[in-house]
């Protein structure tokens, strides 16, 4: 069965200022979504879900309906408040999303194959997606999810700091866990973390997490048992957020299984910041200048 692509679509980019998710930045308008998913079907996958908020359906289907008509399957589900809370509505006064698991979660109805789940706004690269295809068709199962490992020094901003969560891996090869790092920077040729955590610098070549995870849809049992304790713990904290990283944790830590980490060879860029779309679209370009990727991604 081919596997599907899950994109999380559902955030509203409070640093870059805008709807991000939808911009054009290549050659002939696409956004970086579109090269997502063009990297995604030249590798196999069949099927791709954005998670979104209800009030963009409409701006998602214009930009993506013709376009990926008969070139791939599509489907949308919402993340909202409300769902998947057993016990009553969302606390009078959240309108923060709960977070990314809990949106992985929305798109349990339209998922019953393995999938991967990234970035609306990141460019992850042909090599990541073929990796990840290639483990979703053949090594992934109830036991065995894995992470898209990048190198740290291929991931900062010219434009200001960034957070990171840092992998530490296990002699094996696998996830041991995520160290969220905040506020890193590359000064004098070192990175820097200001955040008052240890270590202050890390190494150039540290594998981070830019949420790209492969999944079995095992997944989505184990994070409704953990939502389910989450919101209990936190009902009243109206910030609160569920990630994928604490799912992650809680597999490998119990001993549910294994997250390999496999590294690729991409290049990830993305748009933190407003200064950071100029480069984007330059490397864009410099991308389907080598051939990479052709002009208009769509035209037949």
């Amino acid at each position: 069965m081919q596997p599907t692509l899950v994109i999380l679509a559902a955030g509203m980019a409070s640093r870059y200022g805008s709807l991000k998710q939808i911009q054009s930045f290549g050659p002939s308008g696409e956004t970086i979504m579109e090269y997502s998913i063009f990297d995604a079907i030249r590798a196999g996958f069949g099927k791709v879900v954005f998670i979104i908020r209800k009030e963009f359906e409409k701006d998602f289907q214009e930009v993506f309906g013709s376009k990926l008509e008969g070139k791939i399957k599509v489907d949308y589900v919402f993340q909202d408040l409300n769902a998947h809370l057993k016990d009553g509505p969302a606390p009078e006064g959240r309108t923060k999303p709960w977070g990314t698991a809990h949106a992985v979660l929305c798109a349990e109805s339209a998922v019953q194959e393995n999938f991967a789940v990234i970035n609306a706004d990141d460019f992850y690269g042909r090599d990541a997606f073929e990796k990840a295809a290639d483990f979703c068709r053949n090594g992934c199962n109830e036991h065995t999810y894995s992470i898209i490992g990048y190198e740290l020094l291929k991931t900062l901003s010219d434009h200001g700091t960034v957070n990171r969560g840092v992998c530490q891996v296990d002699g094996n090869g696998n996830l041991f866990s995520i160290a969220e790092r905040l506020n890193i920077s590359l000064q004098d040729g070192t990175i820097v973390c200001n955040d008052d955590q240890e270590p202050a610098t890390l190494p150039l070549d540290s594998s981070v997490s830019m949420n790209f995870w492969c999944f079995h849809p095992s997944v989505f049992k184990i994070s409704q048992q953990m939502f389910d304790e989450f919101v209990a713990e936190n009902r009243e904290n109206l910030k609160a957020e569920f990630f994928i990283p604490i799912v992650a944790d809680r597999f490998s830590k119990s001993g549910q299984g294994v997250i390999p980490v496999i590294p690729t060879s991409s290049n990830w860029f993305g748009v933190t910041y407003k200064e950071d779309a100029p480069s984007v679209q330059e490397s864009l370009d410099a991308l389907v200048a080598a051939g990479e990727y052709p002009t208009s991604l769509w035209k037949s």
